[in-house]
């Protein structure tokens, strides 16, 4: 009967707590995790890290002031530097001109940097302060002893201006060629041998051959600036030339027919060619020449220095030609 059945509590909607947690979830779920202490505006950790990041911007202002003075130490293209106080004091001697002088620190105690001062004083050519290691850079590295002088790009000559350098001097020519020789120092040395031997001119092709540059500069300690040099684009048609001009042409190889001691037209006008490094003379600069002389060397050496075989032979010209009076008649 329905009086007599059990009383049922009706279901409640609300699902189970699960203690007070269950109520208080957002409020138990925290903040996140803490920050780090320089990011903390109460604490020092905060201060240091403004201070670093004041200086990190002060430095990069600093190295952009940097980057835009080695941008003004920079040379234009065709530009070179000549470095060290004694071969920029024998440049400036030589009269080699200059654009620009760049020192480090105070050095006018050197009489040597006195006399660089002045002559880029009486050239309008303005002087450029530049710290060591920026100097370092700028010329690789080499040994500038705090000054650097640059000049503009070389200006050869034509090869008619030797031949008329020659015809206005009256007496017999002398020139130089140098066949495919690719270093510089060997460059700046037939130079200075050019001009303690009183040659004309010296000839170089265009292609394959060393060009002036600040290397050449100082080896041939000022001689650039003496010895007028003349860039063909090809010796052998350069030496047809030359030859039509009277001039005779002599190669220089070990296996010579000649000896340029006794070299049978030494007092004539006279184009000595020097091969390459390694090679030598190329196959048509040889076919090109009058004559092949050697210098007599110890058979235990195979070979001379391109720089050196030019210096000798034109020491063995110059003594011929003076053991025979001026214009003498030739068999």
């Amino acid at each position: 009967m329905p009086g007599n059945q059990p009383t049922r509590r009706p279901k409640s909607k609300k699902g189970p707590t699960r203690g007070s947690g269950g109520k208080r979830a957002r409020g138990l779920a925290g903040k996140g995790p803490t920050p780090k202490a320089e990011d903390r505006v109460y604490h020092p950790a905060h201060q240091r890290k403004l201070e670093r990041e004041a200086a990190a911007k002060h430095e990069a202002r600093r190295q952009a002031q940097r980057r835009s003075v080695r941008k003004a130490l920079q040379t234009p293209p065709g530009h070179e530097l000549v470095a060290g106080r004694n071969p920029v004091v024998e440049a400036l001697k030589a009269g080699v001109p200059l654009t620009r002088v760049f020192m480090s620190g105070s050095q006018m105690s050197d009489p040597r940097v006195t006399q660089i001062v002045r002559a880029a004083t009486a050239a309008g050519a303005p002087l450029i302060e530049a710290t060591r290691s920026e100097l370092d850079r700028m010329t690789d590295g080499a040994v500038h002893q705090g000054v650097a002088i640059e000049v503009p790009p070389f200006s050869y000559a034509e090869l008619d201006a030797l031949v008329a350098r020659v015809a206005a001097a009256g007496r017999p020519g002398l020139l130089v060629a140098l066949d495919s020789v690719t270093d510089p120092h060997n460059l700046g040395a037939a130079l200075r041998s050019a001009s303690a031997f009183g040659a004309d001119g010296v000839i170089i092709p265009e292609r394959r051959s060393a060009g002036v540059n600040a290397t050449v500069w100082k080896v041939s300690a000022g001689a650039v600036a003496r010895v007028a040099i003349a860039k063909v684009p090809n010796l052998v048609r350069a030496f047809e030339s030359l030859k039509k001009q009277g001039f005779f042409v002599a190669g220089l190889d070990a296996g010579g027919t000649e000896r340029i001691d006794t070299l049978s037209f030494a007092d004539m006008p006279l184009v000595l060619v020097t091969g390459s490094e390694g090679k030598g003379l190329a196959r048509l600069t040889r076919l090109a020449c009058d004559a092949i002389a050697s210098i007599p060397i110890a058979a235990e050496m195979e070979s001379l220095n391109a720089a050196v075989a030019t210096g000798i032979a034109l020491y063995q010209v110059d003594r011929l030609r003076a053991s025979l009076p001026r214009g003498a008649a030739r068999d």
